[in-house]
């Protein structure tokens, strides 16, 4: 099998890329190791900043982003049992965020590329990725039983954190830069309309949570916990509980309660490889980075490598020149790093950490008064949720 560009990995980063390069005239094909229905049901990312939204629709993956996505201008922060909102557009210049599921825009982006895209083999489990050095990278791969070969003239792994398209990366050429932080979140999904129409941030003594939606009946909330957690150590009851305790305010708002229909334990992390290419291989997303899920930036900053990418090989075809492939990971890096920031401030300034002392407490109830009554503060908050430039 020959192709120009070879994606690994059926997540929102390689099915967006395909459709960018299928819209560039750039033929490609994707390799997937699950099947179908694994991909449009994972449960991950729900908060696509301005520009990622606007890709999508200029992709044509709009349609249903438009009828069902919640637009939210703003979140909220809570700490001492006050609230404070960051008005996005009002501090932005008009940008916002679109509540809309990582799983509902892997079913657009593969609606479109079955319809009209390139080839997308699923459960085809890429083995191996060789040749990258040179002017005919190869993909190995196993489908319907049988070994094959993806010859290519770029390879791109979107393969995320696990996937093997970085082990094609020498390590004598690569750096990596990693956090591990001592909690995690207990996530939960519940058939009960949200308690608030838009995100809720709250910083607690006894850690933090926050208070998401999937829909307008349907939920989504997470309760920091110490890393290891089992989400089978908490019963329902528990888990309401304590959002109750966290959430609370002195104004009188409640929060709702229903059946919860799912719990799941994420880790939290920081991790950057650095290069992001190497020879005609090139990582986008998870493969490259993790950021923490605090900024809510995981999904936007794929969706802005494989913008990045598919400009630079529309580039190449169109002028020949190699001049974008080869600022690809610097021009990524760039914005990755400002995500990464961001998401660590607000990491460390929401969560407890297990030996957080009152000194340290203390810091973080002065930064969110900062942002409370500081509209420059605010700004920097907003300007970094909605997304940075690429």
């Amino acid at each position: 099998m020959r192709t120009t560009v070879g994606i690994i990995g059926a997540g929102p980063a390689g099915l967006l890329l395909a459709r960018l390069l299928h819209d560039a005239g750039i033929d490609s094909v994707v390799l997937e190791s699950h099947d179908r229905e694994y991909v449009e049901h994972r449960q991950r990312a729900g908060i696509l900043e301005q520009g990622t939204a606007d890709v999508l629709r200029a992709a044509g993956a709009g349609v249903r982003l438009d009828k069902e996505g919640l637009r939210h201008d703003g979140i909220e922060l809570r700490y001492e049992r006050r609230r404070h909102r960051v008005d996005f557009p009002g501090l932005t210049g008009g940008r916002s965020v679109t509540v809309y599921a990582q799983t509902e825009v892997c079913k657009d982006l593969i609606a479109l590329q079955l319809a009209d895209g390139g080839p997308l083999l699923f459960e085809a489990e890429a083995l191996a990725v060789e040749g990258v050095e040179g002017e005919r990278p190869r993909v190995r791969f196993r489908h319907a039983g049988a070994e094959d070969v993806l010859e290519c003239s770029y390879v791109v792994g979107c393969d995320g954190f696990w996937g093997i398209a970085r082990q094609a990366v020498p390590p004598e050429v690569s750096r990596t830069f990693e956090r591990a932080y001592p909690f995690a979140w207990l996530g939960i999904l519940a058939d009960v309309p949200p308690s608030h129409d838009e995100l809720v941030y709250a910083r607690h003594d006894r850690g933090f949570a926050l208070l998401s939606m999937r829909s307008p009946s349907v939920s989504r909330l997470y309760l920091q916990v110490p890393a290891g957690t089992d989400a089978d150590d908490w019963t329902d009851d528990e888990i309401w509980d304590e959002l109750d305790r966290r959430l609370e305010t002195d104004d009188g708002w409640t929060l709702r309660r229903g059946p919860i229909t799912q719990k799941s334990v994420t880790p939290m992390r920081s991790y950057v490889h650095e290069p992001m290419r190497h020879g005609r291989l090139f990582l986008a997303g998870d493969a490259a980075h993790i950021v923490p899920p605090t900024g809510a930036k995981g999904l936007n900053l794929a969706v802005g490598d494989v913008v990045t990418l598919a400009r630079a090989l529309a580039h190449e075809k169109e002028t020949g020149s190699p001049e974008l492939l080869d600022t690809y990971s610097a021009d990524c890096l760039h914005r990755i790093w400002q995500a990464e920031r961001f998401s660590y401030d607000m990491t460390t300034m929401l969560h407890r950490a297990p030996d957080a002392d009152p000194f340290d407490s203390r810091l973080q109830l002065a930064r969110l008064e900062r942002i409370a009554g500081s509209r420059a503060a605010s700004a920097e908050l907003a300007e970094g949720y909605t997304g940075f430039s690429y």
